[in-house]
């Protein structure tokens, strides 16, 4: 994708607490209010969190709380803002999540993007001082090493997900720290698009787990875990009630995205991303009807970057993407989450409408600068 920023919406996403709320940041109003948790959904994950499985493999909430616990953190961090008045020192809080005993710690990227320092709060009352080992803006990831080891770490995955299980945040929002809150999961492969993040569209945030479990300023990088107290996301956003009139609108990033991510920052200090070198727009049936497009979903070409991948193998602007590979591409955030499957060099099929006609194009993806 090309580095061109998209228009900001109605305000930012990516600050920490004490800036703008959205899990640290804001979303414009009415975006993904459609496909909430249902209040019935919510009766439901109250009547399983009062009753253990029968087959004794899980835990009523109090239990889950017990189990996750100690293993979520909260994250403290000083940093200098540029402000009209000049540079200012800032603190912020967000939280985190233990993700290896020897001391490395999964948040997000926004929790400390320019922190001078990071200290680490445990739930037993200790605190240590962290440093960042890397951060990913294209995720939202990042993590934290603390010299400290036998840290309990947490059990990471889950299994498939399904719409209405349980699911319990944890974190420090407002830094009260190891708040538990419960609900479904209300949503799966939501969206928050670049303009909302007013960055590039290799910002936007994909694949994201939507919960109604009350998520609040503070609460950026804590747990969200299944009734087995795994960790099947880490909680990035949330739609303010005041500003949206959305009530219990969360989002966290799935456990699978966090720790490859963690993992590449751990091993290199960064992650790799493809990048296919172009600008899209989502395709609407309005859209198609003008453009007299063949496909009534999709994402348009709108720009090509002149020697990426995308115009090496010959992709013009004008034409609809539509698949990668076997999968179906219905718009922008669909084509980023099939592309972050594949690693930078690795060849993919692009199907491409052009007319009347769909056209396949090998791409040999590039790394993401």
């Amino acid at each position: 994708m090309t580095n061109t920023s998209t228009s900001q919406g109605m305000l930012k996403l990516r600050r920490r607490m004490l800036v703008i709320p959205l899990a640290a940041g804001l979303l414009t109003a009415g975006l993904l209010a459609a496909g909430c948790g249902s209040s019935e959904a919510s009766q439901e994950s109250r009547a399983e969190a009062e009753t253990p499985a029968a087959n004794g493999a899980s835990y009523p909430v109090p239990g889950v709380a017990r189990e996750i616990e100690p293993s979520v953190v909260q994250v403290n961090v000083s940093s200098i803002q540029t402000t009209p008045y000049g540079p200012q020192e800032a603190e912020g809080s967000g939280s985190g999540v233990i993700y290896r005993e020897d001391g490395h710690i999964i948040t997000n990227a926004h929790v400390v993007e320019g922190a001078r320092t990071v200290n680490v709060a445990f739930a037993d009352g200790s605190v240590e001082t962290g440093r960042v080992v890397g951060s990913d803006p294209y995720t939202d990831i990042a993590v934290v090493k603390v010299d400290r080891g036998n840290l309990p770490a947490a059990d990471f995955g889950g299994g498939d997900l399904e719409l209405g299980q349980l699911a319990v945040a944890v974190g420090s929002p407002s830094g009260f720290q190891s708040t538990v809150t419960t609900g479904v999961l209300s949503g799966l492969n939501r969206e928050v698009p670049p303009e909302i993040t007013g960055g590039s569209q290799e910002t936007a945030l994909v694949d994201l787990i939507q919960t109604d479990a009350a998520i609040s300023p503070g609460s950026s990088g804590g747990a969200l875990v299944d009734r087995n107290a795994n960790v099947v996301g880490i909680n990035v956003a949330y739609l303010p009630p005041a500003q949206t009139g959305a009530v219990n609108i969360a989002f966290a990033i799935p456990a699978s995205t966090a720790t490859d991510v963690a993992d590449q920052i751990m091993e290199n200090g960064r992650a790799e991303h493809p990048y296919l070198g172009v600008s899209l727009v989502d395709l609407t049936p309005e859209t198609a009807r003008q453009l007299g497009a063949s496909v009534e979903s999709g994402t348009i070409v709108t720009d090509v970057d002149p020697g990426g991948p995308a115009s090496d193998a010959g992709i013009e602007p004008g034409g609809v993407i539509t698949a990668v590979g076997s999968e179906k591409v219905n718009g922008t955030g669909d084509l980023l989450s099939a592309l972050r499957r594949f690693d930078p060099n690795e060849p993919v099929e692009i199907t491409v409408a052009e007319g009347g006609n769909a056209r396949e194009f090998m791409v040999e993806l590039e790394e993401m600068r």
